[in-house]
């Protein structure tokens, strides 16, 4: 599985969470602690915010440990808004296209996780994203499809709901022609004002999602797992939507099942 960290609050530089930290997102990308996977090397990406609307998007192929550009951009970019993933393929090629953050429009979209047999379901998934979202279907990966099917079911008005409802949808996908663990996932998404993140699984091994609070940097970490030893983090339960606003945090329940039982 992958590894991710988002930010959001009083500009800073990228490098301070991406390389500086003792277990940073490129010390992760070698020896992740927290998920079955140990090493992330089948790619990197990172989406900001800065005076634009739409984010800027950096992505490629190499371990995210041996690319000096990756280094220098993260040690010159500031920004109050961003989210960085390193990826553990789950099946689909090692490529850019594969790479996550996904980015369409103002909103940018990373999982970590994946959909059980996706294989299987993988040309009825293709179908679930509307017509006038499938010019952004780049890649091969379920996470970019969950990304499009939630813009879809309406991202824009109702962030949790639509992220809600397409889970949903590829859970019912999943039951009916897939393999269990049907769906399990962690997901941080942004329109460059707000920071969404999602922790849910089908069974109990939902991956990990923490965030912490800084009241130097005046800002919020949001992390699949912790950036520093010592530090106390607030660890996500599974099954919470969670939003993200300046210093306020709202928790909210996530029940794709809910949705998947009676569809």
């Amino acid at each position: 599985m992958c590894r991710w960290a988002a930010y959001t609050g009083t500009p800073i530089f990228l490098e301070d969470i991406v390389s500086r930290p003792g277990h940073s997102l490129i010390h992760q990308s070698q020896c992740a602690s927290e998920c079955k996977s140990a090493i992330n090397a089948d790619g990197f990406g990172l989406a900001w915010y800065g005076d634009r609307e739409e984010p800027g998007l950096f992505r490629d192929i190499l371990p995210a440990w041996s690319d000096p550009n990756l280094r220098s951009l993260t040690a010159q970019v500031k920004s109050h808004l961003f989210l960085a993933h390193v990826r553990a393929s789950t099946g689909t090629a090692t490529s850019r296209n594969n790479c996550h953050p996904f980015a369409v429009g103002r909103w940018s979209f990373m999982h970590n996780g994946q959909i059980g047999g996706y294989d299987a379901l993988r040309r009825d998934a293709e179908m679930l994203i509307p017509d006038h979202l499938y010019a952004h279907r780049k890649g091969a990966t379920d996470s970019e499809a969950l990304f499009l099917v939630a813009l879809g079911e309406g991202l824009d008005e109702d962030p949790k709901g639509a992220l809600e409802r397409a889970t949903a949808r590829f859970e019912v996908l999943s039951r009916a022609k897939g393999a269990a663990p049907h769906v399990r996932m962690t997901a941080a998404f942004s329109d460059g004002e707000k920071l969404y993140a999602a922790r849910y699984a089908t069974d109990a091994g939902a991956p990990t999602l923490y965030h912490r609070w800084s009241d130097s940097r005046r800002g919020r970490a949001v992390v699949s797992e912790p950036l520093e030893t010592g530090e106390c983090w607030d660890s996500v339960p599974p099954g919470s939507f969670c939003t993200f606003e300046g210093d306020r945090v709202t928790i909210e329940p996530f029940a794709p099942g809910q949705l998947a039982r009676v569809a």
